[in-house]
């Protein structure tokens, strides 16, 4: 890794504030006149789902190490390291496989990764500079989901209700919990805790002057 490029990553369970917090933080250093700063979605890495039918796509385990295509993350943020633009593949949740688009991404001083299993990969763990593990109670968790996937992903309550008792719930005892272990720092609260953002814009704003 060079020194011209800090890659943060923010992890936590499904609905933990983590989006909130890398958005806010962004938001924060923005305002200090930092612009050269941003953001990646693990989600955007979901493997494309064009060869399954959409009973199949319905049955993945959507909070698997698997289910992401985590060697083209790292093949990503090794190019903009090394000053390269990428193109980020784009997820559609309705349809549970990737759009035909993608958004270019090119080289900041500062790229924040967010996502709920980041640190469940060695070769992406070594990439980043510092990890954040976001921890927040499930049930606040689980109410944050249910709106949003709802609200925003077209599902319906009964399906997510489903999908969190069989997959998500589980997944995060046995892969997200555990990846807790590698963070440098844990957070609790995510994007509302403003004194972890006051400290974390303060680390970010140091490093962009």
């Amino acid at each position: 890794m060079t020194n011209n490029t800090i890659i943060i990553g923010i992890s936590g369970a499904s609905a933990s504030g983590k989006t909130l917090l890398a958005k806010t933080l962004i938001e924060r250093v923005s305002a200090s006149g930092n612009d050269d700063i941003g953001l990646i979605c693990e989600d955007s890495y979901y493997h494309s789902q064009d060869h399954l039918s959409m009973e199949e796509r319905v049955l993945v385990n959507y909070d698997s190490p698997k289910s992401k295509e985590f060697d083209l993350l790292c093949d990503h943020l090794e190019a903009l390291i090394a000053g390269e633009t990428v193109q980020i593949p784009q997820y559609d949740f309705v349809n549970h496989t990737r759009f035909t688009e993608y958004t270019e991404q090119a080289p900041k001083k500062v790229i924040i990764i967010e996502g709920i299993l980041l640190f469940t990969h060695r070769r992406l763990r070594k990439l980043f500079d510092a990890k954040i593990y976001v921890d927040t109670a499930l049930d606040f968790c689980f109410i944050r989901r249910l709106k949003r996937d709802v609200g925003e992903r077209g599902r319906t309550m009964d399906s997510v209700i489903n999908q969190y008792e069989d997959t998500v719930r589980p997944s995060f005892y046995k892969f997200i919990e555990p990846s807790k272990k590698h963070a440098d720092v844990i957070i609790p609260g995510g994007g509302e805790n403003q004194v972890a953002i006051d400290v974390l814009s303060t680390y970010v704003n140091k490093i962009l002057d």
